[in-house]
This record gives structure tokens, C-alpha cells and sequence, in this order.
């Protein structure tokens, strides 16, 4: 008789992560994952182009050119970066590195659907403490927190609500966690936040030497295809993360990409601004149709929904070619895109209001 090879019952029973559906169409308005929707940076594609031509090589392991020039980017020394496959990927590598078995992870519910994946594979204990007004709940956060705990994670802003966390909330926090606690306040929507955005990486000093910073070239830069994220921490940590890292992880093409990514920072700004500027239009115009929609800080907004009405409105936004994100007992989630698109949206939840 057959058998088949042992399995970790951790990843017998693991839930697939749920992508969002990818558009099937061009006249489909692809709002469904947070991706930029403008095309590559012109800088971007020269130097894929050049990268293209060196791919029988390995890359460098240790993405030092791209490390280096994040540090003097951020003002940090190049031993406080680790830079991995997208920020999933360090945090995965985060988790690694710090966690046992039995260990305990805390984070807000409903946040970053990879953040509960990512502890059971570690065979870490996922803590969810729950959303109130779709914010952190930071207070009750830190008071979850035991002998158990060896990370707490951030995402501010929150995905899918929206919310960010302020540098007084922030700091307050991390005066309430102890040091011997990982703090991963996870940044992957940081550009779209504007002037009330924590800097971070100012705290990263003898003070709060227990925080890292996670942050990604996938979104406001434009390169979620490439997969290039990165961690700033004590340089313990980030030695750390290099280690745990899969070899070759991060491919020359996109570490060259990025390097031409933060050679365009103009350009990315003006793109930033212009998402920026449409967020609160389509959140007022949202809320007037009958939606609750919280104040972002993202490139996305957030409905709440029963699910009743979650499986009915992205049924309508399918009828309307318009590709969103339903989250199972939660809501649906809309990435911003242009004014045109932006109006598809609003004239779905306009329609489905009065229909309602």
C-alpha cells in the first residue's frame, strides 16, 4: 500500500492565501490588490532591459548595492537593512528568526491576511486582538502581551481599513511593550500617508532598539511584479533577517529596478499625489451614497459589510467590470486608481445604494 510523505500538520491545515482576482480584460478596471495602476517608470524599464541581459548570472546575495543606497534613502547605516522578497517576504524571514514553536504573534484583526499564514507555518501562536472604529485597539494590544509574546505586528496604514497609527500612538505603545518584545510596524502603504505619516526610523535608536520597520517597493513604486521589500532595524535584527533569507532571493532585475525606482522619486511623488488627491473625493462620495467608509491613509477604501451584502456588491461591481476585494465577514475593499475609474466605483455604490 502507498503512503504519501509527512506532512507538518501546521501546513496540512494551512488556509491558501486568497489573492486578489486579476482582471480578465482591458476594459476591466483592475482595483483588486492595491497595485499601481500606472505603467512601469520609464527608468524602471531601461533598467529591467539592461538587468535582462545578466539573468544566467546570480544575483547578488547580499543586494548590497540596493542595501546601501536604502540606508543613505532613509539615513540609516547599511547594517540596520535587510532586503528580501517583498515585505511579506522579510516578514516571513522575521518570523523565522525570532520565533519557536509555541511562541505567540499579536496583531490587529482584520489585518494583513499573510499575518496569521505566517505564524502557523512558524508554528507560532497568532493572537488577533480585534479592530475598534477599524483602527488598532492599541491599548488592548499591548495588554495581550505575555511571557509568550515575541512580536507584535503593526500595519499602518491597515489593510484592508484603511487607518494609520500616529508617532504619539506609536511611541505611547512601544513605552507600553517590553524590550524584549519585537515591535514589526509594517509600512508597505507608507508613501500615501502624507505629512502625518510616523517617521519611524527616528525611533529606531537606543530607545526603542526592540522596533522594525517594514516597507515595500511593491505599491507606490510600482514594482508589485518583482517582489522587493525591506526591514530597518537594530543591526542585530537585520543580521538576523540576512540569514534566514532564501539565497538569491531578490533576482538583479529587481534589485535594479528598484535602484531605478528611487532614482525617479519625483515621479513616484507626482503619481502619489495624484491617488492622494482623489482618496478624499471618493471616500466623501462614498459616505453620501450611504457607505460608512473610515478616513484612509492608503491607496484604498474600505467598506464594511455583512456578508449578505458584501457577496451582492461585488457581484454588482462584476456586473459593472470592475474587479474588487470581498473579505468573508468583513467587507470589500476598493483600490484607488484614476479619476475615470474612481467613478466606476462610485457609480456602482450609488446604484446599489438606491437599489438597497
Amino acid at each position: 500500500m502507498s503512503t504519501m510523505p509527512h506532512q507538518r500538520p501546521a501546513v496540512a491545515g494551512l488556509p491558501a492565501y486568497v489573492a486578489g482576482r486579476k482582471a480578465t480584460g482591458e476594459q476591466v478596471a483592475a482595483l483588486a490588490s492595491n497595485e499601481s495602476h500606472y505603467p512601469p517608470l520609464p527608468k524602471v524599464l531601461d533598467a529591467i532591459a539592461a538587468a535582462s541581459t545578466r539573468v544566467n548570472r546570480y544575483p547578488d546575495m547580499a543586494s548590497a548595492t540596493l542595501r546601501d543606497r536604502i540606508a543613505r534613502v532613509v539615513g540609516v547605516s547599511p547594517t540596520s537593512v535587510a532586503v528580501g522578497p517583498g515585505s511579506v517576504g522579510v516578514l516571513a524571514q522575521l518570523i523565522a528568526a525570532v520565533c519557536d514553536p509555541g511562541d505567540e504573534v499579536v496583531f490587529a484583526w482584520r489585518s494583513f491576511e499573510a499575518y496569521p499564514i505566517l505564524c502557523q507555518i512558524a508554528g507560532a501562536e497568532a493572537v488577533r486582538v480585534p479592530l475598534v472604529a477599524e483602527r488598532h485597539d492599541l491599548r488592548t494590544m499591548a495588554a495581550a502581551v505575555t511571557e509568550r509574546t515575541r512580536v507584535v505586528l503593526l500595519c499602518s496604514p491597515n489593510n484592508p481599513t484603511g487607518t494609520s497609527i500616529s508617532t504619539a500612538e506609536l511611541i505611547d505603545f512601544l513605552d507600553r511593550v517590553p524590550g524584549r518584545v519585537l515591535v514589526v510596524l509594517d509600512e508597505a502603504y507608507r508613501e500615501f500617508v502624507g505629512a502625518e505619516s510616523p517617521d519611524a526610523v527616528n525611533l529606531l535608536d537606543s530607545r526603542y532598539p526592540n522596533l522594525c520597520v517594514l516597507r515595500t517597493f511593491s505599491k507606490a513604486y510600482g514594482l508589485a511584479g518583482l517582489r522587493v521589500g525591506y526591514a530597518i532595524a537594530h543591526p542585530d535584527i537585520a543580521d538576523g533577517l540576512r540569514k534566514t533569507q532564501i539565497p538569491f532571493s531578490v533576482s538583479n532585475v529587481a534589485e535594479a529596478a528598484a535602484l531605478a525606482a528611487l532614482d525617479s522619486a519625483d515621479e513616484v511623488a507626482t503619481r502619489v499625489a495624484a491617488v492622494v488627491a482623489e482618496r478624499p473625493r471618493v471616500e466623501a462620495a462614498a459616505r453620501a451614497s450611504g457607505w460608512d467608509v473610515p478616513q484612509g491613509a492608503a491607496n484604498f477604501i474600505w467598506l464594511r459589510a455583512d456578508d449578505a451584502t458584501r457577496e451582492r456588491l461585488v457581484a454588482a461591481f462584476d456586473a459593472a467590470g470592475v474587479m474588487v476585494r470581498g473579505y468573508p465577514g468583513d467587507g470589500v475593499r476598493v483600490t484607488l486608481a484614476d479619476p475615470a475609474s474612481n467613478d466606476r466605483v462610485l457609480a456602482v455604490l450609488a446604484a446599489f445604494g438606491r437599489e438597497s
